[in-house]
């Protein structure tokens, strides 16, 4: 019979209803045949969901021991005083299961004292981590799994932060085995807490996550491989090489193969000569050459072509952020990682890149110990500031919040600009100016910990800047005073005036045809209509 697409035949009151590859109520065929079997009592609608047990079982040694003993009468459970059934260290790896080769950990006694056999397989470790972070709560805990008023306190959890891979296996583990502790009435007594506290328990043992965040991946370095001159003979499609030479000085022979060095296994190589890819065989005896690199060379320090994509150490494109920090500093790498990728995406990395991130941080330095003494503080100037470090900490509190870490940092670089030019003219007031310092390295320090707690440290800061409170954010000290207005004729930019933040549609249309500049481009033109968008904009159309 046909199953595919089309339409319904010899199917009595269903005859001519359409078929298609949807499933369930989607496809127009089950629909009315769903329909028609409960119109006429001859059966109803259920849901499959194709459960099946969950074997958490395992022949191995690294894994939580299953605390039951099996007897001559069946299995019976460890005693409450016994647990937990600890691991034995005293074991060999034979191959076979290593717990029940190891007499130590398998002879027991029941609950009678008689001879017994400890269960030797260990759970998944999958069971363990659906409910790990119930036991975060309170770790030292040996009575229960967690406390109740700390679970009331903190649960559910705001924020779950995982590969996206984790929705369909731990995720999905986890939401289930917290149903279940729901159920067992492990909550019980934190629901009864939670209540009294005017919070709703169903919500927090219901659902055990409120926000999932998939963070994004830093790729490999996009990277050109070495321009290579290959002295050699055909052999086949293949060219052996006698010679491998990198050297922008050199001159090949009208034989050589000539190009990007693209792919390199071993000594199985592949060269792109402008118009194909040639396939280059690199015997032991041949001589390897590389003019940047003095002495012997071989294949190894040959560098092929990278594309982005995942790192791996078999693609060569690694980058070990140990050796970034000795090199640049924690503070710094940090810093270039929150702010040179979308959190949530990633992207590729880029070595050159990260010098912004130094430098920033050296402007921080700067900035923290500069010894400023105003001469003649300017009024307006420390009020100016003042905004901006307002309208610093709305930007980057609200980066923090939405997981877009990137914007937080290009809020603070935006204020370091502005506190680097204070610092030379030395007209805003010292009191703005520590204000300013203060609030400025309490935001940068989940970014730069380390700099930030050394400067607040030697500013005289109170404790660590780490306990520090936040930044308070003002939206009348943010408000601007006044903002740029842009003029348009027919939808084309031709002027731009500063006015008053709050002015008024009447009074940004006035002042749009104050300016010389509309005045002179719709001299003896007629305008048909003002489009006004104070205090953004003002579109004259004119003709």
């Amino acid at each position: 019979s046909y199953v595919g697409p089309g339409t319904m035949m010899n199917s009595g009151p269903i005859d001519g209803i359409e078929v298609t590859d949807a499933k369930g109520r989607e496809n127009p065929a089950i629909a009315a045949a769903l329909d028609w079997l409960d119109e006429n009592d001859a059966g109803e609608e259920t849901i499959n969901f194709r459960l099946r047990d969950w074997l958490v079982s395992r022949q191995r040694y690294w894994g939580t021991p299953i605390p039951m003993v099996h007897t001559d009468e069946g299995i019976e459970a460890v005693a409450e005083e016994d647990l937990p059934v600890v691991l034995p260290e005293d074991v060999e790896f034979t191959g076979r299961s290593p717990l029940a080769e190891t007499p130590s950990f398998v002879e027991t006694v029941d609950s009678q004292g008689r001879p017994a056999r400890r269960e030797t397989d260990t759970m998944d470790t999958f069971l363990c981590s659906n409910w790990y972070f119930y036991r975060y709560l309170s770790p030292q805990l040996d009575t229960a799994p967690f406390d109740a008023e700390e679970a009331a306190y903190w649960l559910p959890v705001d924020s779950y932060t995982g590969g996206a891979e984790h929705a369909v296996m731990h995720l999905l583990y986890a939401r289930f085995y917290t149903k279940v502790l729901r159920d067992l009435g492990l909550f019980d007594d934190t629901a009864t807490i939670m209540e009294a506290h005017g919070r709703e328990p169903d919500v927090a043992f219901d659902e055990p996550f409120k926000m999932l965040h998939n963070q994004g991946q830093i790729l490999g370095e996009e990277r050109t491989g070495d321009h290579v001159i290959v002295e050699g003979d055909w052999d086949g499609n293949r060219f052996v090489a006698r010679s491998m030479t990198v050297d922008p000085d050199a001159t090949p022979s009208s034989g050589a193969v000539v190009g990007e060095l693209m792919r390199r296994k071993e000594r199985a190589m592949q060269v792109y000569d402008g118009e194909r890819l040639v396939n280059v065989e690199v015997p032991d005896d041949a001589t390897v050459s590389i003019a940047a690199i003095p002495g012997d060379n071989d294949i190894h320090q040959l560098k092929h072509h990278l594309e982005i994509e995942r790192m791996s150490k078999s693609r060569g494109n690694v980058v070990n952020p140990d050796d970034l920090v000795d090199q640049f500093g924690a503070d710094t790498v940090r810093t270039y990682l929150m702010f040179a990728f979308e959190w949530t995406k990633g992207g590729p990395w880029n070595s050159q890149g990260i010098m912004g991130s130094r430098r920033f941080i050296e402007d921080v330095w700067k900035i923290g110990t500069v010894e400023y003494e105003p001469a003649n503080a300017d009024g307006d100037e420390s009020v100016a500031l003042h905004r901006r470090v307002h309208q610093a900490i709305d930007r980057v509190q609200n980066g923090f919040e939405s997981f877009k870490f990137n914007t937080s940092v290009a809020a603070l670089m935006e204020l370091r600009n502005s506190m680097t030019s204070a610092a030379r003219s030395q007209t805003v007031s010292a009191q703005a100016w520590d204000e300013a310092v203060s609030a400025f390295l309490r935001m940068l320090a989940p970014i730069a910990p380390h700099i930030s707690e050394e400067l607040w440290q030697a500013r005289g800061g109170e404790g660590s800047i780490h306990e520090a409170a936040w930044p308070q954010y003002d939206a009348a000290t943010a408000a601007e005073d006044t903002i740029t207005m842009v003029l348009q004729i027919n939808g084309k930019v031709r002027d731009r005036i500063d006015v008053a933040a709050d002015i008024s549609e009447s009074d940004a249309e006035a002042a749009a045809m104050a300016s010389e500049r509309i005045q002179e481009l719709t001299e003896g033109k007629t305008v048909r209509k003002v489009i006004s968008r104070p205090p953004k904009l003002v579109n004259i159309v004119a003709n």
